[in-house]
């Protein structure tokens, strides 16, 4: 994973080790998050060895995926880019790159300046093999708020546009649904996902969780629509474990993976969770 933002390195790391991962962090950004509106904040540590860490850990160690959280400033968008490009790892490369471009707080306040959005929108994108931004960073990206299944086509076209292989449009922050459904667009094909809406106010790192889940699925050869469909699964599971934490929004739990080791096997095993075929969607949200 590369960046950092509202995860204790420890606790990321055994999240995805449960999904059948190793987790390799090259970490550029410390935050000191709260589930109460307003009071994020991050702190910028602009680490000149950034790129030296994630090329250092990819010549040693290699990696099967990677994934973006939050890059805090446009130096070190554009030193992740640049490694990112002479390694191999993003789209049309050997290795996938998810990236999940946190610029919005989980209550909608923006997190970088408007630099270094460009950054995002034009170095960092056209690399990516899949994007995953929630509803409020695409609003910040593309000036799309979106309200409905036509506003949610309409950001994945923006999205896609940027030069990303495939486009996410998150559907948990549209409360107003009785249902939790995800748009997928490459350009060709609208792909659905859809999943129940979890009663709970406790959904703290819900779309780390899920990026990170996509990643790990990659990583074990699956095809980007079969990784999206375990990283939705499994955070659906996250988060009907989450738990009260503090005042606010409290966190999503990779947890029920060791109370339930009977109901899912993990990546690499004998059940294939997120296999199944997901809804082919035409232009304008029709099957």
């Amino acid at each position: 994973m590369l960046g950092g933002r509202f995860a204790d390195p420890l606790i990321r790391a055994l999240a995805v080790f449960l999904a059948g991962m190793v987790l390799l962090l090259a970490l550029d950004l410390v935050s000191e998050p709260s589930g109460r509106a307003g009071e994020d904040i991050a702190i910028d540590r602009a680490l000149s060895g950034t790129d030296h860490a994630l090329a250092t850990v990819v010549g040693d160690i290699g990696v099967g995926a990677a994934k973006t959280g939050m890059l805090a400033s446009t130096a070190i968008i554009e030193a992740v880019t640049a490694v990112c490009t002479d390694v191999g790892i993003g789209r049309d490369q050997p290795v996938p790159l998810v990236v999940d471009p946190v610029c919005a707080s989980m209550h909608g306040d923006p997190l970088l300046h408007d630099e270094a959005l460009d950054a995002i929108r034009h170095t960092l994108f056209p690399i990516a093999t899949l994007v995953t931004p929630n509803l409020d960073e695409v609003r910040l990206i593309t000036g799309i708020d979106v309200v409905d299944d036509a506003t949610a086509h309409h950001a994945a076209q923006a999205l896609h546009a940027l030069g990303a292989q495939w486009a996410l449009v998150k559907g948990g922050h549209l409360r107003t649904s009785e249902t939790s459904t995800d748009i997928l667009f490459d350009g060709d094909r609208f792909l659905e996902f859809t999943s129940p809406r979890i009663d709970t106010g406790n959904d703290h790192g819900g779309g780390d969780t899920l990026a990170a889940a996509i990643a790990c699925a990659l990583a074990h050869g699956y095809s980007v629509p079969e990784a999206v469909a375990f990283g939705k699964e499994w955070v659906t599971r996250c988060l009907a474990a989450s738990y009260d934490l503090g005042a606010g929004h409290g966190p999503v739990s990779p947890f029920w993976r060791l109370n339930q080791s009977d109901d899912l096997e993990v990546l690499g095993d004998t059940a294939e969770l997120g296999r199944e075929e997901p809804t082919p969607i035409r232009p304008g949200g029709q099957p």
